[in-house]
């Protein structure tokens, strides 16, 4: 892996494509409950960076595919390097919601 494919992100249209071709994947919205109710994207839970590490709300198998975003690209780069060091090892950072340009729900 070259440095710069470590830096670089799917567009988050080919990141939620993944997402919803991979049986068993997870999509966390890592930003805020205020921010995760005022849109989100379908099919996304929602747990918050603060509360990542140690949540029972992760899945068991740190196999599972997960796919993180928040609103801008920090707080998603953050979570997952924390879900990295947490013992995931199938973790996609897809970067923030104002990315996306599909329907959001409330």
């Amino acid at each position: 892996m070259s440095l710069l494919s470590f830096f670089s992100r799917p567009t988050m249209e080919q990141g939620l494509s993944r997402f919803r071709e991979t049986p068993g994947a997870v999509l966390l919205d890592v930003r805020t409950r205020e921010e995760y109710a005022g849109g989100f994207i379908p099919g996304s839970r929602n747990l918050p960076l603060q509360e990542l590490a140690g949540s029972s709300k992760l899945p068991a198998d740190r196999g599972t595919p997960l796919f993180v975003y928040c609103l801008s690209g920090g707080r998603s780069r953050q979570a997952a390097g924390l879900l990295r060091r947490m013992g995931y090892t199938e973790v996609v950072d897809l970067g923030g919601i104002h990315r996306y340009h599909g329907k959001v729900m409330k």
